[in-house]
């Protein structure tokens, strides 16, 4: 369902959410006001009041973002939302309806009921620099020892495989030895948090403390444990079980978010979760780390690029749809379908693929299966196989020989660039060969619109698909360019008849399978788009095509589901949530989740339309193509590069492997580590010259974007590791950003790390982002967002350019935060876009609510 307006309840479809009291100025008087203000920045000398924002005065989203912002500071003027503006865009109609007059038209209608208090902010809690550096100090122990048992297991296992005769006896002892260690990996996890935790309970404890340590390290273990990988199998379901969860029979969980507070967990018989959701059973917040309950009932539904924020519940057969989010203390009742950040209830219906048999025996089955291909095909043959080639390999197999180890230190560089060249370009090579082959031959036995069980060989075979074309190495290599049309519609894609923009996709695109996405022309796609088009229930599924209308614009982090209710000429902004009911939008722009209609474009937007056609577009766009063949050429070499200094510090290790063993592989692994993040922060300072990008406001076929795009092809994978961890701030000053003291970050991304700067004991949670431009259609644009001190960014929360938060502000889990607003200090934001909302309550829950949710998740199981 489209919403024309609603950051909180609303009782009908003119009530607006923000009222004047009986003392505010009188409306005409609140017209010259807000006429004043806009005036200022629209750079005119006077605003009609019944001009349109959009259509007459040509303003945007960002101008009217500081238009609130602006209002905001004013004591005696109302504080629109955003919402506000689009639904009344002239000043009369937003005075109007934010001073109602009374039925005569004389006097100010009667004060609305007076609001309840707002619940007081909670006080951060401040850091104590030296819990700070020791807990830092405790976590490089740990990754040291880590490494260092790690080096041992390995030195042990190879000497032992090496012993075998012939590919039997390599294969036999291979399967042993990787059997072994891939029980002690995903037992080790369970037994340190049994130990070291006992049972979760929900509560808080301060960042940085011995609490915080036991928690840092049993999370570190479950995100490095290999049953990681079995997620949407059996098998990853047991093993939360294991960790303390309670969840009941027939579960399928598709979402590699892991869950860290396990027995705060439960999940119904016969519940989906899908890919992309967070329901951690924690949160970060002003300086603590709070742990509460996530109940899910029977049969229940978790769409996509959702969030569960601590203390939510689903009821039994409740649904959540996808882009949506539970904020601290919302329930959904049993039955009800709701969506939105944070959400609400909806009638739409996101189970659309009918049932299918599949019990209890089918699932053991398939997580049967599973395990002994697993431990009798994958391990062995993996671990045995890269035996078995580098001992191949002249350059490693004369290092490890010891009749033929000592050889000349002139031979290193030449061994490393020979197998380093070889190992990267033959894997790019043959993963394009395999990228293109193999997911077409599996794509002929799944066929599309056929309802099929899961866990049996046609859900294996398009998982298997869905992992191969999901590969990030090409898209990322591709992406930002002209390249990459051609490349998704090898892929499968069908891009109709193809409008060449140069940014027609960005680096980061998924899908279920490729063969059933149809995108129309001149349509353009931002990052983090995921085409929804295989429908799951809770025990079957069916691969659906979508369609994306032709000249449309995906901004970024858009679930795009089978069905979507958009056709030609829309502009989907930033984690828009696409509607899947009503009819069919044209020509508008959706905002929000849930979404509500704004202009599709405005004049502002359109000031670099000139260059989109005809002759200047010819010669612009030839211009970009050589540029981005060069940035695709440089990061390619880059990787290579990379690739070249980790052999040659793997050859050096070798050659050192007689004399220390275990200790050089413990120290290669931290070295590794060491270089790579020392690598990458070095490439990225020389491609900006050491210097902070500038705020711009350009086309896309101006040199200051190629330049800027150039820097979204750097890898970060590597930032990850620095989770949680005082290393990820030293990071990301080294790559940057100005960053405050003590800050926490457990999972924040930054996109342009020289235009954010972050306060002092700020807390950044895990998938939160900062997101300093912004690109429509054919314009860019980006500027600076600052971050004061001790701010909270909720899970998933979005953060657009050009923002300022103020000192303790928070921003809740899966929020947007629009460009150009202005959160003043100690004030709580929340929703999509995001707007004032105080949470309910900032402690833990009281000890009646508490025993509620747990009886409540007991009989969920059953």
């Amino acid at each position: 369902m489209v919403e024309q307006s609603s950051e909180v309840p609303i009782s009908g479809p003119d009530e607006t959410a923000v009222t004047m009291s009986d003392t505010g100025p009188a409306r005409a008087e609140t017209e010259r006001k807000l006429a004043a203000a806009l005036a200022e920045l629209v750079e005119a000398d006077h605003v009609p009041a019944d001009s349109h924002f959009f259509t007459d005065l040509g303003a945007n989203s960002l101008v009217m973002a500081q238009f609130c912002a602006r209002l905001r500071k004013i004591p005696d003027l109302p504080s629109p939302s955003i919402r506000d503006i689009y639904r009344h865009p002239t000043i009369r109609g937003l005075a109007e309806a934010l001073a109602p007059a009374s039925p005569d038209g004389d006097t100010p209608a009667a004060p609305a009921p007076a609001a309840q208090a707002a619940p007081a902010p909670v006080a951060a809690t401040r850091v104590n620099p030296l819990h700070h550096r020791l807990c830092g100090a405790f976590q490089l122990l740990v990754f040291l020892v880590y490494s260092l048992v790690y080096g041992y297991i390995t030195a042990r296992g190879y000497e032992w495989i090496s012993e075998a005769s012939g590919p039997g006896g390599v294969y036999l002892r291979a399967l042993v030895s990787g059997g072994i260690a891939f029980v002690a990996l995903c037992a080790f996890p369970v037994l340190a948090k049994w130990i070291l935790v006992g049972r979760w309970k929900p509560g808080e404890f301060p960042l940085w403390g011995l609490a915080y340590a036991r928690f840092w390290f049993v999370k570190v273990l479950l995100h490095a444990n290999p049953m990681v990988f079995l997620v949407g199998t059996p098998l990853y379901v047991f093993y939360l079980r294991a960790l303390g969860a309670r969840i009941g029979k027939g579960v399928t969980i598709l979402s590699r978010s892991v869950p860290v507070c396990t027995d705060l967990l439960t999940i119904g018989a016969g519940t989906l979760i899908r890919k992309e959701s967070f329901f951690l059973g924690y949160r970060a917040y002003a300086g603590r780390i709070q742990t509460g309950r996530v109940t899910i009932g029977r049969d229940a539904f978790v769409g996509e690029k959702t969030v569960l924020d601590i203390d939510t519940s689903l009821g039994d057969g409740a649904q959540l749809g996808h882009s949506s989010a539970l904020h601290r203390g919302q329930a959904v009742p049993d039955g009800e379908r709701w969506h939105g950040s944070p959400a609400e209830p909806t009638d739409v219906d996101h189970i659309r693929v009918p049932p299918a048999r599949c019990g209890t025996l089918r699932r053991a089955w398939f997580g049967t299966v599973t395990l002994l291909q697993l431990l009798f095909v994958y391990i062995p043959v993996t671990l045995g196989g890269v035996y078995m080639v580098f001992t191949g390999i002249p350059a490693i197999g004369k290092r490890l020989d010891p009749q033929t180890a000592v050889l000349s230190r002139s031979e290193l560089i030449p061994d490393a660039l020979a197998v380093s060249l070889v190992l990267f370009f033959g894997l790019v090579g043959a993963g394009l060969v395999a990228l293109y082959a193999v997911p077409r031959l599996l794509g002929l036995l799944v066929r599309p619109d056929r309802v099929y069980p899961l866990y049996g060989v046609h859900y294996t075979l398009h998982r298997v698909a869905a992992r191969i074309t999901n590969v990030k190495f090409f898209a990322w290599l591709f992406g930002d360019s002209s390249y990459i049309v051609y490349y998704l519609r090898r892929l499968g894609y069908d891009l109709s008849r193809i409008e060449q923009t140069g940014s027609n996709f960005g680096t980061e695109v998924q899908h279920e399978t490729p063969f059933l996405v149809t995108v129309g022309t001149g349509t353009m796609v931002a990052d983090g788009l995921s085409v929804v088009n295989a429908e799951y229930s809770g025990t079957s599924f069916r691969l659906s095509r979508v369609t994306i209308g032709a000249h449309n614009f995906l901004g970024n982090n858009i679930a795009y589901p089978a069905g979507g209710r958009t056709g030609e000429n829309c502009l989907l902004a930033t984690k828009v949530l696409v509607p899947l009911d009503g009819e069919v939008r044209t020509n508008v722009g959706l905002l929000g989740s849930p979404p509500f209609e704004i202009p599709r474009s405005v004049d502002r937007d359109a000031r670099f339309d000139h260059l989109r056609t005809g002759e200047e577009l010819r010669r612009h766009l030839a211009a970009k193509n050589r540029y981005n063949l060069l940035s695709m050429t440089l990061m390619l070499f880059a990787r290579w590069l990379h690739v070249f200094l980790l052999t040659l510090l793997a050859l050096v290790s070798v050659d050192l492997y007689g004399a220390a063993g275990h200790v050089v592989i413990a120290l290669y692994l931290a070295l590794t580590l060491l270089l790579s993040t020392a690598y990458y922060v070095l490439v990225e300072r020389c491609m900006t010259g050491f210097r902070a990008l500038r705020p711009q406001l350009c086309s896309i076929y101006d040199r200051n974007f190629w330049l800027h795009e150039r820097l979204w092809k750097i890898p970060v994978q590597y930032l990850n590791i620095f989770n949680g961890t005082p290393y990820k701030s030293l990071v990301w000053r080294l790559l940057g950003v100005r960053m405050g003291r003590r800050v926490f970050d457990d999972g924040c991304f930054m996109t342009e790390r020289t235009l954010a700067a972050v306060g002092d004991e700020c807390t950044l949670n895990a998938g939160s982002k900062i997101q300093c431009h912004s690109q429509e259609d054919g314009t860019f644009k980006s500027d600076g967002i600052t971050l004061g001190a001790r701010c909270t960014l909720g899970v998933a929360a979005h953060v657009h350019y050009g923002v300022t938060m103020g000192e303790g502000s928070v921003l809740a889990p899966d929020s947007f935060l629009m460009k150009g607003e202005e959160v003043p200090p100690n004030a709580h934001w929340g929703g999509n876009p995001a707007v004032d909302m105080p949470e309910a309550g900032g402690g833990v829950l009281p000890p009646d609510l508490a025993e509620k949710k747990t009886d409540a998740a007991a009989a969920a199981t059953r």
